[in-house]
């Protein structure tokens, strides 16, 4: 097992800005968290002293909710996007990350029919192939999201109460775990109840570890696809031209597939591929630095977006895959989309 490696002075940079943030306790007190505890305890059988005593060590964290409101998936135009998460050093890290994992990486491509390079993709996209891999602590990072952000607050608790029955489960010590402001964990920051029902054990060793046991994190990557309908073989993304600019009554950038190969075509797209016009098929348009670009995602592209809720992020997965399967010396200048 491999050691995953670790950007100290960056960790550290950014835990010093984290740490200078005004953080308060979290009332153990107040209506909302006596009501989740009450909950919990019901539900999990937990004891009500030790989800109290977790909860009270727990820190609101303001920069937490403010990450949240401005992902870069919804304030940067794609060339920008792109210019973040498909740089030529992420390829070059990419490449000797992947020939340095080549049989553990074919393994668990083997067994779910993944390609080896879109597993080390999304890990290249998520921490920089396991280097940053966040510092806020997942309790706080969890509690700020589940009482203090309501837009999303249901779906938060949730996650709160799968990280204390993850703790329980894998005897984690909740105070310590650290991950990203939402409370994602591991190189390939999954979420406490992805960790629970989808992660599973690469290395056969009888636990799962996303930290450090590289074959349980290809393998946990790869799986998720597979349980959200990964389609082996089956092309992602094509790119597309217009018969003519600016065409009318046609979405673009939908999460769903709300269009199939033909009605695409009849629509005046250009584009190929070896799917039938039944397929279904969605139809992006992108802010590029000389105008917009077109694509066209197929079922495989919409799995991407399910790992997370984002054309943009699921274009930079499968533009970083490519390019990390090209020839060495083509890698860091196609940057087109992958076929």
């Amino acid at each position: 097992m491999r050691r995953v490696a670790r950007a100290a002075a960056l960790v550290a940079a950014f835990a010093a800005v984290v740490a200078a943030s005004p953080a308060t306790a979290l009332d153990v007190n107040r209506a909302d968290v006596k009501a989740f505890i009450d909950e919990v305890c019901a539900r999990d059988h937990f004891k009500r002293a030790w989800v109290t005593k977790i909860l009270r060590a727990a820190e609101l964290r303001p920069p937490v909710v403010e990450a949240m409101n401005k992902p870069a998936e919804r304030v940067r135009a794609w060339y920008e996007y792109r210019a973040i998460f498909v740089t030529d050093k992420r390829i070059r890290d990419g490449r000797e990350f992947v020939s340095a994992h080549r049989a553990e990486l074919d393994a668990a491509a083997g067994k779910s029919g993944v390609p080896a390079e879109m597993i080390a993709a999304i890990l290249g996209v998520e921490t920089s192939y396991g280097r940053i891999i966040g510092s806020y602590r997942v309790l706080d990072s969890l509690s700020t999201l589940a009482f203090e952000y309501p837009a999303r607050a249901p779906l938060f608790r949730s996650e709160l109460e799968q990280f204390l029955l993850l703790a329980r489960e894998k005897k984690l010590d909740p105070l310590t775990v650290q991950g990203s402001y939402g409370g994602a964990m591991g190189a390939p920051q999954f979420m406490p109840s992805n960790y629970r029902t989808i992660a599973v054990d690469g290395d056969g060793d009888g636990r799962i570890d996303l930290w450090t046991s590289w074959p349980d994190i290809f393998a946990s990557v790869a799986h998720y696809f597979v349980v959200h309908g990964w389609h082996p073989g089956e092309p992602v993304i094509a790119p597309a031209e217009l018969w003519y600019p600016g065409v009318m009554g046609l979405p673009a950038g939908r999460l769903e597939l709300n269009e199939t190969v033909g009605s695409l075509h009849a629509k005046g797209v250009l584009f190929v591929t070896s799917l039938p016009a039944q397929a279904p098929a969605v139809f992006l348009a992108l802010r590029e630095p000389d105008g917009p670009g077109y694509r066209v995602g197929f079922h495989n592209f919409s799995v991407i977006t399910r790992y997370n809720r984002s054309n943009l992020y699921a274009l930079a997965v499968v533009e970083l895959a490519a390019a990390l399967a090209a020839p060495a010396e083509a890698a860091a200048t196609a940057p087109g989309p992958a076929p």
